[in-house]
């Protein structure tokens, strides 16, 4: 038997092989019609994900459904996958730039992916507090501080539901 034909047997056998290749969250969700423009955002379902980056035309408007997205449903009801605290002095002296990068990361985040993105910002006694719709979002926002104003960064997933709980902290106060 040739190598060609060893292959190709190979790739026949289908034992232990799931045959829906969505992950478990999506195979749980309600099925969609594509494609789909959420009421709020304005991301369309295409090809089954959510997107800000495809062109919006009239014919696109005219075949699409209209529905509410995963995020803003989330969003509106204030709950999320990330919880992000940063404490320290250096937190309240430079709030605004803290503010403007975590701003900065979301929106990039947002645009491919626009089921990642902030739910809330709070002020939170000496520091601030964020909860986001994705824990990979939280975990950027975090990694990212870290590489822009340093400090130390540290991540605790939940078992439970997947979540993140990441703290970033920087004590000294800027120059």
């Amino acid at each position: 038997m040739s190598a060609k034909a060893k292959a190709l047997v190979r790739s026949l056998n289908r034992r232990g092989v799931r045959s829906e290749k969505k992950p478990p969250v999506a195979a749980k969700a309600e099925p969609r019609t594509e494609p789909t423009v959420c009421e709020r955002c304005g991301a369309v379902f295409s090809r089954r994900t959510w997107r800000r980056d495809h062109r919006v035309t009239h014919a696109l408007l005219a075949r699409a459904a209209w529905a509410t997205c995963p995020a803003c449903q989330q969003a509106e009801r204030g709950e999320g996958f990330g919880r992000v605290l940063l404490r320290g002095a250096y937190v309240a002296a430079n709030e605004a730039a803290i503010r403007r990068r975590i701003e900065n990361v979301a929106v990039r985040a947002g645009f491919t992916q626009p089921e990642r993105r902030i739910v809330s910002v709070d002020r939170d006694g000496n520091g601030l507090e964020l909860i986001t719709t994705s824990q990979k979002l939280a975990h950027r926002i975090v990694n990212e501080l870290k590489k822009a104003f340093g400090g130390r960064a540290s991540y605790a997933w939940s078992d439970r539901d997947g979540s993140l709980f990441a703290t970033w902290q920087r004590d000294d106060r800027p120059s």
